[in-house]
């Protein structure tokens, strides 16, 4: 075999190689991918940097001063992200999570019906609207061990305004606490 066959090969092979990528690149540039769109409920992410919370916390305003001005439509907006796990009807059924209407000055852990986490039972005492707002700011934090696989609610006019929600959702509505 002599060297005009070996270059004929050869170059064959890179002709070939050549076609293939030029194919791809050419695909690429006619056929742009679709991204996917969003699915499901967006829901906050834990926050990183636990040393830029704390003046974030800080400089909150008291519950007492966020609930007098909180919007229980904007809270019921708010909500919907709840609705995934939770009912809010009266006699509503047990989702993944307990039914919350009426949970203000309800036992912590005693939804009839509801298979509690033993840290959420421990915890004892009723559900007050302090208890309440540090639960949605970060359950985990709150009830260390609970089941609950949520992140929290950062915004503490939103958690405000979750709350003017959830005195909606009672035959007895408790008044929020005075500024």
């Amino acid at each position: 075999m002599d060297s005009f066959e070996l270059n004929k090969i050869a170059g064959a092979v890179l002709g070939a190689l050549l076609l293939a990528m030029g194919t791809g690149f050419l695909a690429e540039l006619i056929y742009k991918p679709k991204p996917a769109g969003d699915r499901g409920y967006a829901l906050p992410a834990a926050e990183e940097n636990a040393g830029a919370a704390a003046p974030a916390a800080a400089k909150e305003e008291p519950l007492p001063v966020r609930l007098a001005s909180a919007d229980a439509t904007k809270g019921q907006a708010a909500a919907k992200k709840c609705m995934a796990c939770h009912s809010f009807e009266k006699g509503g059924p047990n989702k993944v999570g307990p039914d919350l209407y009426g949970i203000v000055e309800r036992p912590k852990g005693s939804h009839e019906g509801f298979n509690y986490s033993a840290a959420m039972k421990a915890k004892g005492g009723n559900w007050t609207y302090e208890d309440l707002d540090h639960f949605l700011h970060g359950p985990k934090q709150f009830v260390q061990g609970t089941i609950m696989a949520f992140a929290g609610v950062p915004s503490g006019a939103e958690r405000a305004d979750i709350l003017a929600y959830l005195k909606t959702l009672s035959e007895k509505p408790v008044d929020f606490p005075k500024p």
